[in-house]
């Protein structure tokens, strides 16, 4: 049986939305508090950014913070550039519910 042409639409927008999983010590502390971070589209919004995390992973989700990462001015061979802005979620999860970022969706 084929899927209906709009669930496979949410589908792709909810992997728009969430980028790739933050992995760093910071976000591994953090998981021990039911919390998970990501990177997000930039224009990705707090409801959005919720919506995805529950359709992708299937897990409830009770709170979602942004945090925009300005890009740094560096130097490459006397050259200045500027690295791109990042927007990064954090994402807390219901008591009891954990995101294995490892395994992939």
């Amino acid at each position: 049986m084929a899927k209906n042409p709009t669930q496979a639409a949410v589908d792709n927008r909810h992997y728009d939305v969430i980028l790739a999983p933050h992995i760093t010590e910071k976000s591994t502390m953090l998981s021990e508090h039911n919390a998970v971070v990501f990177k997000v589209a930039g224009k990705a919004s707090k409801p959005e950014i919720k919506a995805a995390v529950e359709a992708l992973f299937g897990v409830t989700v009770t709170g979602v913070n942004t945090i925009v990462q300005k890009g740094k001015t560096k130097r490459w061979k006397g050259t200045p550039y500027s690295r791109s802005d990042a927007k990064k979620a954090i994402v807390t999860l219901a008591e009891g519910q954990t995101i294995d970022i490892t395994s992939g969706i």
